[in-house]
Order: C-alpha cells, then structure tokens, then sequence
C-alpha cells in the first residue's frame, strides 16, 4: 500500500513539472530566426541585413553629416568598408534564444572607429520622450543594468513582413515615460541613409556568421 502511494505521489509530482514546463514554453514569445530558419541566439553573432536593397549593405556604422562622434548606424555603402556583425543581449542575461518584443541591447563586434571614448552599444541619441523631432540610433550605449539610466538602449525586435523590424519602446523602466516607435531611416544629403525612430519601420533579416 504504501509503495502504491509512492508511486502515485512521485506520477502526480511529474504531471505536474511537465505541466508547468510546457505551459511556461507556450506562453513565452515566438523566437527570433535567422535567414536559414534557426533560433538568433544571444552572443552569436549575426549580420543586419536591409530587405530593401537599394538603401546599401548590412548595418554598420556611418558619420551624421559632418559631426564626428557619436557615429549614427545605416546600411554599408562602401563596398570596401568591413562587414560589422552584431551580438545581441537580452534583458535577462540567463536567456539564450532571442524573442520577439522582449527587450535586448545590440552591439557591434570591437571595431576600430574615430570615436575611441564610445560603446558600439547601440542607444537613441539624446533620448527625449517629450521631443516629436528624428531620434536618430547612434553608438555610444551602455549594455545590461536595466532601469531609468539606461533607458535609451534598449530596442525590440519584431516580426514584420518577411522579415522583421526593430522597436524602440523599453518596458524596463515600469515608472518612466517612454517614446514606442518603429526604427526607420533617415536619408542624408549624401545618400547615406541612417537608422531613426520613425513611422514607417526599416524591415531587416538576420545573417549568422
């Protein structure tokens, strides 16, 4: 008898840690795929590629007219410019697999640019929730240490089209006031088109390295 009890006690307990693991694994969000079909996974490092091709290369990072720091990020131009991927870290560091809508930083692989004293986190430069004017994307961000400081580098990454977008609305700052916009871009004088916060969204893919 008291070995059926066992028994029965242990086949609950199981039923119910395999309930609560698929339940957990249902409600999470959809995760993010690459070009080849397989889960963007943090810390790996992934090409940003336009859908549009006739805005330029993957992401990297380019001048805003003549300012020289910080530096804006848009589609390569230069076909002699180095491809520069990214790493992407999730708000909860324990995760892996990258998820729609969740918060994350993105970050530019180490590279050699002008502004020395500057991440290649990126951030919303001269982030203002009050402002209606462009927010441009600009390098210079500060990764991890979610709240109120850090506000400005935080984006999402969004299912759209064929492919998906990114947008700027942080949710880890429950009391702040925040801006919720699509990333587009902003087109210079120069051609050189640069990453925004604007209505109409930029649709990218993601190519694993």
């Amino acid at each position: 008898m008291k070995k059926t009890t066992v028994s029965f006690l242990l086949l609950i307990t199981l039923m119910f840690i395999t309930n609560f693991i698929v339940s957990d694994a249902a409600s999470a969000p959809n995760p993010v795929l690459d070009t080849t079909g397989k889960m963007v996974r943090a810390r790996f490092n992934y090409l940003v590629v336009p859908v549009r091709k006739d805005l330029g290369a993957e992401l990297g990072l380019a001048f805003i007219g003549t300012q020289v720091c910080p530096l804006g990020i848009g589609p390569r131009l230069n076909p002699n410019d180095g491809i520069l991927p990214v790493n992407f870290f999730p708000v909860n560091s324990k995760k892996g697999v990258i998820r729609e809508s969740t918060d994350l930083n993105v970050e530019f692989l180490e590279t050699y640019t002008i502004c020395k004293h500057l991440s290649n986190v990126w951030r919303l430069d001269r982030y203002n929730p009050q402002e209606e004017d462009h927010h441009v994307i600009t390098n210079g961000g500060v990764k991890g240490n979610p709240g109120r400081d850090t506000i400005a580098n935080w984006f999402k990454i969004v299912k759209y089209g064929a492919g998906y977008k990114f947008l700027f609305c942080p949710s880890v700052c429950n009391y702040c006031e925040v801006i919720c916009k699509n990333v587009g871009i902003l087109v210079q004088n120069n051609g050189q088109a640069l990453l925004a916060l604007s209505n109409e969204p930029l649709e990218v893919v993601f190519k694993k390295m």
